[in-house]
């Protein structure tokens, strides 16, 4: 499967911007989905995770409560609403599908099989 993200952009801290990542070439609905982030000169570290159906939903703590995942299987599209936001969430954010089994929920990267290209988010302050 292949991965496009987008919805990335310039914002000032307490605003909002949504993340989309569209799913081409496999069966969608087969993945558990994730988001992950990456800063300058830090590690990728998880964001949100997704299950299958959309039944499940796990937030990294530094995002709960400001952050939403969701998705559309027959749109074959994973989103991300990232509300408050703050100069700290200021990464390129990347979206990933994992065959992590169900029932899972899976936060490392090791479980995600495939990637998009990153998007760039940045928060001024």
């Amino acid at each position: 499967v292949q991965l496009q993200a987008s919805g990335g952009g310039l914002v000032q801290a307490g605003g909002s911007l949504r993340l989309s990542c569209a799913a081409s070439g496999g069966t969608f609905s087969v993945y558990a989905m994730g988001w992950f982030r990456q800063a300058p000169g830090k590690e990728r570290e998880f964001v949100a995770f997704i299950s299958r159906g959309g039944g499940t939903t796990y937030y990294a703590d530094s995002v709960k409560g400001r952050f939403t995942i969701s998705r559309n299987n027959p749109q074959k599209t994973v989103y991300l609403q990232m509300g408050s936001l703050k100069p700290e969430d200021t990464a390129v954010y990347y979206c990933a599908a994992s065959t992590v089994s169900p029932g899972s929920i899976s936060t490392t990267t090791r479980n995600y099989a495939y990637w998009g290209q990153g998007t760039q988010v940045t928060v001024s302050s």
